[in-house]
């Protein structure tokens, strides 16, 4: 009985190391990926965060600032963009963003029609499932996304906000906080909020041939370098996860093989006890 208990604990360290293999590796990919995604994330924040300052400046400093783009309309259909990553394995990251994706697409539909685009094969597949009106769907684009890329995503974006097909644009994607933290997030893209910051106001501006024609020129670079951040930011905060999730499943994984070496032990021991028993059992039977 003791030695099956020991072959059945030898097959279960074994089973356990040959998946914290697994796991320690995906750990060292998702590790190498993330130095990589957190640069990208990084470079695109400043190129994003530049553009929008001076899209505030121009509307700002004009009170009579006009543009489709910036003037809120009646809302009858809601465009909801929502990013998730194309694997599994990454702890919450998926489920967060589309926890998050859920509860916003929820409000919206109890007052307006909604569109989704989803980013991600997790994304594409939660959405499909659910009978939502899908308008296109992009998958295992996040690692190697280029500036061209999103600029198509995007004039699809700003084709349906012109038609009138889509009166508002909202996306849901991942912030990479730090490599311990990432956080869902909302953000609204079109039309733009707008801006009453007084220190905007005192600068003025002369744009040519207007600042409305300079707004609707910028706002296609706007948009792609949005959702190239968010994808990058998303993609970064889900090998983050990954890495953590991964690390912890080796953690664990290693102290279950601990756990079962005591018991392999325990059990090996009291084989030899229990055959020592026998043979000295047997010596004072013989006297």
């Amino acid at each position: 009985m003791a030695s099956a208990d020991m072959k059945d604990i030898k097959r279960r360290i074994k089973s356990v190391s040959s998946t914290m293999q697994i796991t320690k590796a995906m750990e060292l990919v998702a590790s190498s990926k993330l130095r990589k995604a957190k640069e990208r994330a990084e470079s695109a924040t400043l190129f994003f965060e530049t553009l929008y300052e001076t899209m505030r400046e121009i509307t700002a400093e004009n009170s009579t600032f006009r543009s489709i783009y910036y003037n809120n309309r009646e809302v009858k259909t809601v465009m909801m963009i929502v990013i998730a990553g194309d694997r599994g394995l990454a702890g919450g990251y998926n489920t967060n963003a589309l926890k998050l994706a859920q509860r916003k697409i929820d409000e919206a539909a109890q007052k307006s029609d909604v569109v989704v685009i989803p980013i991600g094969k997790k994304a594409v597949e939660y959405f499909e499932k659910r009978s939502y009106r899908v308008v296109a769907k992009y998958e295992c684009i996040a690692e190697n996304i280029r500036m061209n890329a999103a600029k198509e995503i995007g004039a699809k974006i700003m084709a349906s906000f012109k038609n009138g097909n889509v009166d508002k644009v909202e996306l849901i994607y991942t912030d990479y906080v730090s490599p311990l933290v990432q956080e869902a997030r909302h953000k609204e893209i079109i039309p733009l909020e707008s801006v009453s910051d007084k220190k905007h106001r005192d600068v003025q501006t002369s744009y040519e041939p207007s600042a409305e024609q300079l707004f609707d020129l910028i706002i296609p670079q706007y948009i792609a370098g949005v959702l190239y951040g968010t994808i990058a930011d998303s993609f970064a905060s889900e090998q983050a996860a990954r890495r953590i999730a991964m690390e912890n499943a080796s953690d664990n994984a290693d102290e279950m093989i601990s756990n079962l070496s005591l018991l392999y032990n325990r059990a090996r021991q009291s084989t030899i006890t229990q055959e020592i028993t026998e043979i000295v059992s047997g010596a004072s039977a013989q006297e």
